[in-house]
């Protein structure tokens, strides 16, 4: 699978040529929005087996070897030139197939309002086969332990066609904001506790639930062995059923951070518990604050790499945003800006006639525009650049793999880079 960024100039049609693929091929793998009006710095994947690489100044076989994970030697023999010989800039260099490892995949989907819209149903279908989990957000805990439950339709279906596990999403929310009063009665009111228990017990069954998933945020700092132990409880409880237990978990730099979204995440506590967690890495940039990149890799390679001195790799799941936000500026506090999907963000910049850059420091694309009432915009989101990165560190840290919040919002490349990256395990049970 070939990244190709477009440069000035570029037609499908020479895009497809230089790697000997076809502007049909190229067009469906992408969903391309724009194939006529392409943008400078717009991304795509080039579905061959394998990829080329041009060599850059200051590179070398070596270097480039290290880069694909293979050996000197090997690109050598593959591209027939002797392993010592300078390289000129601008070779094309033949990169075999990535080397795969087995990875989980999970996504939330998260209907609103009173229907399921049947674009959501839709996204499901399209993602699940690259998925291990499927994730309906949420069932809401209640003060006296019974659930408020999501509109489910055809999500139990999607995923046993599938062969997904389905993950029951239990969230301490009321009025669709996190409670730490709820939080509190739910982990130290023991009768209450015992209750919630059970009804998560029966309405798993119902409904064919595998994974019992805690989304439990805002805490009290006071709850903290409050909820391990809670935890521990519902562990064993489950396990009588044969189902997995998991969690979701602020992103945490230390286990000493302040700040009442993350001290009752005992990240070392939670890697002994539960079969795994998932660790929100993203919305660094989001829609209430300025224009960043939402899960810039330089933060979540920082809350990871702490993440497996406390948890074992192969309980943690990367959280990853399949969305990008447009601010309107200059950002005013107060002001919301507007989600985006990344095809979203490439009709945009097509509309506006505006090249696309990329932050190497973030490993993000972004650019501006401005609107036809002249205001000024910055819109951040990602693609195929940005995902092989935080594939590239899933793997450099062994994880367990990657969570996406949340389904409805189109990134055809990121599937396609799954299947290019990982084997993707299927849990049948």
């Amino acid at each position: 699978m070939q990244i190709h960024v477009v440069r000035q100039n570029e037609t499908l049609s020479g895009i497809a040529q230089m790697y000997g693929s076809t502007v049909a091929d190229i067009t469906e793998a992408n969903q391309i929005p724009n194939p006529n009006d392409l943008v400078v710095g717009q991304s795509m994947v080039v579905p061959i087996v394998g990829s080329f690489y041009f060599v850059q100044r200051g590179d070398s076989l070596y270097t480039i070897a290290r880069r694909f994970g293979t050996t000197a030697e090997e690109l050598a023999r593959i591209n027939r030139i002797p392993v010592n010989q300078p390289l000129q800039i601008g070779l094309r260099l033949y990169i075999p197939p990535r080397r795969k490892v087995r990875a989980e995949f999970n996504a939330y989907v998260e209907p609103r309002g009173s229907t399921v819209a049947p674009a959501l149903e839709t996204s499901a279908r399209e993602a699940a086969p690259y998925l291990t989990y499927l994730a309906p957000f949420s069932f809401q805990a209640k003060r006296d332990g019974t659930l408020k439950e999501p509109l489910l339709n055809n999500f139990p279906a999607i995923a046993s066609a599938n062969n997904n596990t389905l993950m029951m999403v239990i969230t301490n929310q009321e009025n669709d904001q996190f409670s730490d009063e709820l939080g509190r009665i739910l982990l130290n009111n023991m009768p209450i506790q015992e209750r919630f228990l059970s009804n998560i017990v029966s309405t798993a069954k119902k409904y064919g639930f595998k994974d019992i998933h805690f989304d439990f945020e805002y805490l009290r700092p006071a709850d903290r062995e409050a909820y391990n132990r809670f935890l521990r409880r519902a562990r064993d409880r489950f396990k009588r059923e044969g189902w997995l237990i998991s969690t979701a978990l602020a992103p945490k730099t230390s286990a000493e951070q302040k700040g009442r979204w993350y001290e009752a995440h005992d990240y070392r506590a939670h890697g002994e518990i539960v079969d795994f967690v998932v660790i929100m890495t993203y919305e660094w940039g989001y829609s209430g604050g300025p224009a960043m990149a939402v899960s810039p890799i330089g933060p979540v390679r920082a809350v990871l790499e702490y993440a497996v001195t406390e948890i074992p790799p192969g309980k943690i799941m990367m959280g990853q945003n399949l969305y990008g936000y447009d601010w309107t500026l200059p950002f005013v506090q107060g002001t919301v800006a507007r989600a985006v999907s990344p095809q979203q963000a490439i009709v945009l910049a097509a509309r506006y006639n505006v090249p696309i850059e990329y932050d190497t420091k973030a490993q993000a694309p972004f650019f501006n525009y401005s609107d036809g009432s002249g205001k000024r915009h910055e819109v951040w989101f990602e693609d195929a650049r940005s995902i092989q990165a935080k594939f590239d560190l899933i793997k450099s840290l062994k994880l367990r793999g990657m969570s996406y919040w949340k389904l409805g919002l189109s990134f055809p490349q990121n599937w396609l880079l799954i299947t290019e990256n990982f084997n993707v395990v299927k849990r049948t049970t």
